[in-house]
């Protein structure tokens, strides 16, 4: 019986042996860490959807007349200047009507300069009659015969002088329509498309009908990315604010650039959230970054900015703003602390935390709680 005794005593000290140690000599919890720090934080809105790259100056030219295609004088992707002559119609029938309307101006200044030489001769005849009529060396019927020829010839002076007015005006009229069967950059740019051959006869848009543009013309000098931004994010929103832009096509690299124009309505698309379109006017590209229009791009407006924050990993804070602090004694505890500026990526920790702190980066873990052994473990 005192055999069976000791051996129930040694068996329950072994339990409780076992519990205490399991208690005192517990596992570490391993948890993933970071360190407070100082760097800069900013306060940012970002695109919904992806932007796409525009070109501040784009023209798609068309002709204001059909014709037939004569001299095609472009191709895609070619640099052209201001002015430069890009596409003629064949025109020598109104290049003919402006040398018949050149031939009739020069026909009209020589009979209005013959007309008017001879209102001068009339003119000084007249005087020349007056004189002698002063005399008594002729009569006044004479002077008056002078006298009416010299404003006769004066107003076929000022007839003449008109007639060549009117066949100036016809000269520019036939320029004018002559000029319709040119096509000039309006600017100079990139080709970015012809349509159209040698031989070929284009046509001109119909009102409310829109055709292929005979030439589609950028200026790559100016660009810039419009964007969706959420209309939660709009009121935020100002002209002249700082934004970062990226691409696809330059993943490793961010343009600066400027808020340019945010759209006075929301755009309300079936199926897709309302939004409002947001120009970034770019900045100097920097070497080596050649921008296409059309690419796609989004935007990060910068509302705020601070260079020198105490700063955390957005996702180390709770919704309740606090964290969990691992401690030198290698313990956890829960900390309020007070928010500053905060984006995706980090939150500016305006106070509760300390330079140099470790703070759970993974705070929705199983098994945290407070006074709970911690290890800190590398990613």
């Amino acid at each position: 019986m005192k055999k069976k005794a000791v051996v129930a005593v040694a068996v329950v000290a072994v339990v409780v042996a076992a519990i205490v140690w399991k208690f005192t000599h517990s596992v570490p919890l391993p948890v993933w860490v970071v360190e407070v720090e100082q760097g800069p934080v900013e306060a940012s809105v970002a695109n919904t959807r992806a932007g796409t790259v525009k070109a501040c100056r784009r023209s798609r030219l068309s002709m204001p007349i059909g014709g037939v295609v004569d001299r095609l004088l472009v191709t895609e992707g070619d640099r052209v200047e201001q002015g430069q002559l890009l596409l003629e119609l064949w025109n020598r029938d109104r290049q003919a009507e402006v040398n018949q309307a050149e031939q009739t101006l020069q026909a009209t200044r020589h009979e209005r300069d013959s007309a008017c030489l001879q209102a001068e001769h009339k003119a000084r005849e007249s005087e020349r009659v007056k004189r002698l009529v002063a005399r008594r060396l002729t009569s006044e019927e004479n002077a008056d015969i002078a006298a009416t020829a010299a404003n006769a010839q004066q107003r076929a002076c000022e007839a003449a002088k008109h007639q060549t007015g009117v066949a100036e005006a016809r000269l520019a009229l036939q320029q004018a329509v002559l000029e319709r069967t040119r096509l000039h950059a309006p600017f100079a740019g990139v080709v970015a498309e012809v349509n159209g051959e040698q031989g070929e006869y284009i046509t001109p848009s119909p009102p409310g009908i829109p055709t292929p543009a005979a030439v589609d013309l950028i200026d790559y000098n100016c660009l810039y990315v419009t964007a969706p931004i959420d209309e939660i994010d709009a009121g935020r929103l100002a002209v002249g604010l700082p934004a970062r832009v990226t691409l696809d096509a330059y993943r490793d690299q961010d343009l600066s650039g400027t808020v340019t124009q945010i759209a006075p309505y929301v755009l309300d698309l079936e199926k897709q959230a309302r939004t409002v379109d947001v120009d970034v006017r770019l900045d100097d590209l920097p070497e080596g970054v050649k921008l296409l229009v059309g690419y796609s791009a989004d935007i990060t407006v910068i509302l705020d900015a601070r260079e020198q924050a105490l700063r955390l990993p957005t996702e180390a804070i709770l919704p309740d703003d606090s964290v969990w602090v691992l401690g030198e004694d290698q313990t956890l505890s829960k900390r309020n602390i007070e928010r500053g500026l905060s984006n995706w990526s980090y939150t500016e920790v305006v106070s509760g935390l300390s330079v140099g702190e470790r703070v759970v980066s993974s705070p929705d873990k199983p098994g945290i709680d407070d006074g709970v052994t911690a290890v800190a473990v590398d990613d």
